[in-house]
């Protein structure tokens, strides 16, 4: 039975674990996504998402707390100054996981994870629209196009 064992061990101790699920998570931080398998992606998941959650109130003590769990001073700067701007009004699901198929050496499920605000492809709405005019069929390049270039040449008057 497995009552009260909610941790997925990933086949390591407890200090690599940690330090393991921290690195990626600065990795996460600073690249926006990352490649791995389905298990540490929802590992990461669990362990990333409530210190975004602490990012979104930028008070010593929280920046302590994180700063407990990730160890890079940076990532830590970055989480409170970019992205917790970014995802200020969202009130949680701040990743993804994107199954990718299969690892070619071992068959392992691989997925990416990346943080959903940063991916204009599946945001289209939260990405910059460009301003664009109203214009006709016909267009106004059709018509200079089609119509004859004439030479202005002074033959007659001259002579």
């Amino acid at each position: 039975m497995r009552h009260g064992k909610k941790v997925n061990h990933l086949g390591r101790k407890t200090a690599h674990r940690k330090s393991m699920l921290a690195n990626m998570a600065c990795s996460l931080i600073e690249y926006k996504r990352i490649n791995t398998t389905v298990a540490k992606a929802k590992a990461l998941k669990g362990f990333v998402e409530p210190l975004i959650t602490k990012s979104k109130v930028d008070t010593t003590h929280n920046r302590r707390i994180v700063m407990a769990r990730l160890r890079q001073k940076d990532v830590v700067t970055e989480l409170f100054r970019d992205v917790a701007v970014k995802i200020g009004d969202r009130p949680g699901g701040y990743t993804r996981i994107i199954k990718m198929g299969n690892r070619l050496g071992d068959n392992a499920d691989m997925a990416m994870i990346e943080l959903v605000d940063y991916n204009e492809v599946y945001n289209p709405g939260k990405a910059k629209k460009t301003k664009t005019t109203r214009r006709s069929r016909r267009g106004a390049g059709a018509s200079v196009a089609t119509a004859p270039i004439v030479e202005a040449t002074e033959t007659k008057e001259e002579e």
